[in-house]
C-alpha cells in the first residue's frame, strides 16, 4: 500500500473576520457532506479536535471554530 491521503481527511485552516473579530478555525471533508460543527470547552482550543477532523473527515463535512480569545481567534 501507498501512503496515499485521502483529501477528507486533510486538516485545514482559516481565518474569517466576524463582527470585527477574526475567528480562527479548522475544517476537513467535503461541504457536500452532512455538516458538524465542534465547539470547544473552557480553557480550550480548536486544537483538541486535531485527530476528530482527520477521522470523520471522509463521513462528515466538520468545522471546529476557536472562540474569540482561545487559539488563535483574536
Amino acid at each position: 500500500m501507498g501512503n496515499s491521503v485521502n483529501e477528507s481527511s486533510v486538516v485545514r485552516y482559516g481565518k474569517e473576520n466576524v463582527g470585527g473579530l477574526d475567528v480562527f478555525y479548522r475544517e476537513a471533508g467535503s461541504p457536500s457532506n452532512p455538516a458538524v460543527v465542534l465547539l470547544h470547552g473552557f480553557p480550550t482550543s480548536s486544537h483538541m479536535y486535531r485527530e476528530v477532523l482527520r477521522s470523520l473527515g471522509d463521513e462528515f463535512y466538520l468545522v471546529a471554530p476557536d472562540y474569540p480569545g482561545f487559539g488563535d481567534s483574536a
